[in-house]
């Protein structure tokens, strides 16, 4: 009820006050993303394994419903490059029926993620592991187009054993096929940027493509057929549906799940700091929820919201929600008219697409600025998640990179800082305490970093070694922002030995909170009430007192 509630609010604030004026933005940016969706829709479809129809009704049906109901006023969804990788995998294994189940499965956890407020899941996921995802991801679109744009059929069922395939039977490509390609991809490389926001060189590469293949002949595959209806021949059967192919579908439509979680969330986060406005990330994943279980019904494959529509839907002016809807109005009517002439793109031509594409897909400032600062950490996340996408399981690499991520900060924090210094009248008389000489018998340690179970053995191990000439040991814990049981257990012990051997234990500067685990653990009472003080200074005159 919450959800509807906040959905229609927000509806009715992202509305206010809207007029001709802002209709007229809306259409204009909608026409926009409609020009820059079309190849994509087409390209994307083939290279899922499915069909340019089917990348067609993806982004038709994601428009409609998932912009409907999106989290935010500028999402476009529609079929994405990250989604092909995972789908020609699937494809390979269970067919076209496989991925339509794996969609429909994917939607339902998708809308029980949303009410189950898992939005904020996308943040625990270092920048470097989707980096190093999403430049996994370009790797693997490339070279799943190899076969498109050399005009060859390789063996196989993963990108790798493809290229391999090459090499093991032989490698005969079609120089029609590459030159039309490559044609496609130096178009699209030089056309001006200025152009591009207004005209996708995308579209006007291949336009151009397909009329000179249309007239020189060239022997050259194309897309074939685009039926003229939303409703595919090859779609989602409910009724052959058993629980034994629902619960082999399971894995794949955890991926894809999880992928288009990923991937939504990102773009709405990215989009968002673009419009400056907040994502509902939960109501999004709800919108990307619904859209994935209606579009395999009607023969689409799995949509995500996709970065590069929506920014270019921000750039043109995108006001509300309406731009989304407008766009895949727009598809469905190119569907119905330019049927035919899609019909004779070159498949070579959407694999120049493709490349391109996957070259663009990657974030070479953020990996420019990994690498040309030395962070080596970031580095290493980064290259093992990159591997680790183009040879595994999509999911299994974010996985294995978020691992990696939480190893790598568990090392990082696994050295706490002590600096043990003789207590020294200079720093009293800093405080305006006089009359008290330096004293090797009175020491002070100043911890820095979190007492957890990774740091108990170097704790006490470096503050025992003062326990032989040290007659009262003062740890100031100013710096330790929190402290776990294996601490708390830590310093109990050490204040133990301590005792026995006859030093008095002070503790000063602590934060209330370790000072609760520590006088839940029974350390206080060890140590005394009247031990505990607020600065280091005040221990320290104590102690020349005590002593």
């Amino acid at each position: 009820m919450n959800l509807l509630t906040n959905f229609t609010g927000s509806l009715k604030s992202e509305f206010k006050g809207y007029n001709k004026s802002s209709f007229v933005k809306d259409l204009m940016s909608g026409i926009t993303v409609a020009a820059v969706a079309l190849p994509l829709a087409l390209a994307f479809g083939v290279s899922s394994g499915a069909t340019a129809a089917a990348g067609l009704v993806t982004a038709i049906l994601g428009g409609l419903i998932m912009s409907f109901f999106s989290g935010a006023s500028f999402q476009i969804s529609g079929p994405t490059g990250a989604m092909t990788a995972v789908l020609v995998t699937i494809a390979a294994k269970y067919g076209m029926q496989g991925i339509l189940l794996a969609t429909f499965i994917a939607g339902i956890f998708l809308v029980a993620a949303g009410f189950m407020k898992l939005g904020r899941v996308i943040y625990l996921i270092p920048s470097s592991v989707m980096t190093g995802f999403t430049s996994g991801i370009a790797v693997i679109i490339a070279l799943g187009q190899l076969d498109n744009f050399f005009g060859v059929t390789s063996r196989g069922s993963i990108a790798i054993e493809k290229v391999a395939s090459y090499f093991i039977y032989g490698f005969h490509p079609n120089l029609q096929a590459v030159i039309v390609g490559a044609a496609v991809i130096v178009f699209m490389l030089l056309w001006p940027k200025k152009f591009n926001e207004k005209v996708p060189s995308s579209l006007v590469a291949i336009v151009i493509v397909a009329i000179v293949v249309r007239f020189v002949h060239l022997d050259v595959d194309v897309i074939g057929d685009i039926p003229r209806t939303l409703l595919l021949e090859d779609r989602l059967s409910l009724g052959g549906l058993n629980y034994e192919l629902i619960r082999g579908m399971l894995g794949p439509a955890f991926t894809i799940a999880a992928l288009c979680m990923v991937e939504s969330l990102l773009c709405g986060a990215a989009g968002g700091k673009m419009k400056d406005e907040e994502l509902d990330a939960d109501r999004e994943l709800i919108a990307q929820g619904l859209g994935n279980i209606v579009i395999p019904i009607f023969g689409g494959v799995p949509a995500t919201a996709a970065i590069a529509r929506t920014s270019v839907a921000i750039k043109s002016g995108c006001v509300t929600r309406l731009t989304g809807i407008i766009h895949a109005v727009i598809l469905l009517l190119s569907m119905f008219v330019l049927g035919p002439v899609m019909s004779e793109i070159p498949l070579s031509a959407l694999a120049g697409v493709l490349l391109v594409t996957a070259w663009r897909m990657n974030d070479f400032h953020n990996i420019k600025y990994i690498f040309s600062h030395r962070f080596k950490s970031g580095i290493i996340k980064f290259s093992v998640t990159l591997i680790a996408t183009v040879c595994l399981d999509l999911t299994e690499a974010i996985i294995i990179g978020v691992i990696i991520s939480a190893l790598l900060v568990l090392y990082n924090i696994s050295n706490i800082e002590i600096n043990v210094k003789n207590a020294d009248k200079n720093r009293l008389e800093q405080v305006g305490i006089h009359g008290h000489e330096s004293s090797d018998e009175i020491k002070v340690a100043y911890l820095t970093g979190i007492i957890f179970f990774a740091v108990v053995d170097q704790l006490q191990k470096e503050l025992r070694a003062q326990e032989k000439a040290t007659k009262v040991l003062i740890l100031s814990m100013r710096g330790v922002p929190s402290i776990d049981l294996s601490g708390v257990q830590a310093m109990a012990e050490l204040v133990e030995f301590m005792q026995s051997h006859g030093t008095i234990i002070y503790i000063t500067s602590a934060q209330p909170a370790v000072i609760s685990k520590l006088r839940r653990g029974g350390v206080i009472d060890m140590i005394g009430e009247e031990n505990i003080y607020q600065s280091a200074e005040n221990a320290i005159e104590e102690a020349y007192e005590e002593l």
